[in-house]
């Protein structure tokens, strides 16, 4: 057990440093992690060792053409940069992951909210405390916000503070909608005004919001529409054309050129066409591909409003893009075969 601590937990404490605990901390607490996972950071780092060592058995240390010292420079330098890269890239993933995390559990807490408002406000027009409705507003299809509604009540039931409760409720999200709700309900708590009116007032408020979002969202659907049938049939259709094209200009062009090179009548030669079908097959699907990646984010943008909801539009679009490209060029194969 007391390897377990040295080797994962501990050597991942040593990587993180001090300064910086309180923000990751805080930001873990907003992906919905309560404690900062040293051992699965501790772990990562001996995942990336074992990645540097088996690149450097596999390339440095065949190197046996060069001096004792060279290599000893080539080890160090190569084991160094090794490392750092696979930290870096480590932390990035794990970053867009925490990222996205984030993102999709602020907005399924943003869909909860109102929901949550309305069974708030019956309680407290039932006659219950403010403490009491809070707790019995929690519903097993709150799913998001009912966790940590149901934690932050227990700290209220404790002698906790509600303003302070409410406050690092709404700490662990990163939604400006929650944090201006929670200090409305704080101030009408604190002046004694009508608490009941301001969450009625929130509800009607955050679902015209709500309405406004989706009728923008409706009102961009010919946008999607347009750069959708151009991403994923226009954009591979003319790509497909364009190959064989080229084969066929390839094709003509060595015609005429064995054809002038036969006639000496001729004043003119025509020379080999440079560019190769198979490089511009490459380019092809190269171009598609940042294309239908791009355009999947500029549509959610458009239609949403987001371009992190974009994600699912993402496999769609490449995909379907790229299955129509080889469609289109078996298709004009067969269309233009013979013709040179």
């Amino acid at each position: 057990m007391a390897l377990k601590v040295i080797f994962l937990e501990e050597f991942g404490k040593a990587f993180v440093p001090k300064r910086f605990i309180p923000t990751l901390r805080k930001y873990l607490l907003k992906a919905g992690f309560n404690e900062v996972p040293y051992r699965f950071f501790g772990m990562l780092f001996y995942i990336s060792a074992l990645i540097t060592t088996l690149i450097f058995i596999a390339f440095i240390f065949p190197l046996k053409r060069f001096s004792p010292f060279e290599i000893y420079i080539f080890s160090f330098v190569g084991w160094f940069v090794t490392q750092l890269f696979f930290a870096t890239l480590f932390i990035l993933l794990i970053y867009f992951y925490l990222d996205l995390k984030i993102y999709f559990r602020t907005k399924k807490m943003e869909e909860e909210l109102p929901d949550f408002l309305e069974v708030f406000s019956a309680n407290l027009k039932g006659g219950m405390t403010f403490e009491r409705a809070l707790w019995a507003s929690i519903k097993p299809r709150f799913t998001v916000l009912g966790n940590e509604v149901a934690k932050a009540s227990k700290k209220v039931m404790t002698g906790y503070e509600v303003s302070k409760a409410l406050i690092e409720l709404s700490d662990k999200y990163d939604s400006l909608m929650l944090r201006r709700t929670v200090d409305l309900l704080i101030s009408e708590a604190e002046s004694g005004g009508d608490i009941i009116g301001l969450i009625d007032r929130l509800i009607d408020n955050l679902k015209q919001t709500k309405e406004l979002k989706d009728e923008m969202s409706a009102s961009a659907i010919a946008y999607v529409i347009f750069i959708s049938v151009i991403v994923i049939v226009i954009s591979p259709l003319l790509f497909a054309l364009s190959l064989h094209l080229l084969i066929l200009i390839i094709g003509f062009v060595a015609k005429l050129s064995v054809a002038t090179q036969t006639t000496a009548a001729l004043p003119f030669v025509f020379s080999k066409v440079s560019v190769n079908p198979a490089d511009f097959k490459t380019f092809s699907i190269i171009v598609i591909f940042l294309i239908s990646l791009f355009s999947s984010l500029i549509v959610a943008i458009v239609e949403k409003g987001d371009m992190k909801r974009g994600l699912k539009y993402i496999p769609i679009y490449v995909f379907g893009s790229m299955a129509l490209y080889f469609f289109f060029i078996n298709l004009l194969g067969k269309l233009f075969a013979g013709i040179i």
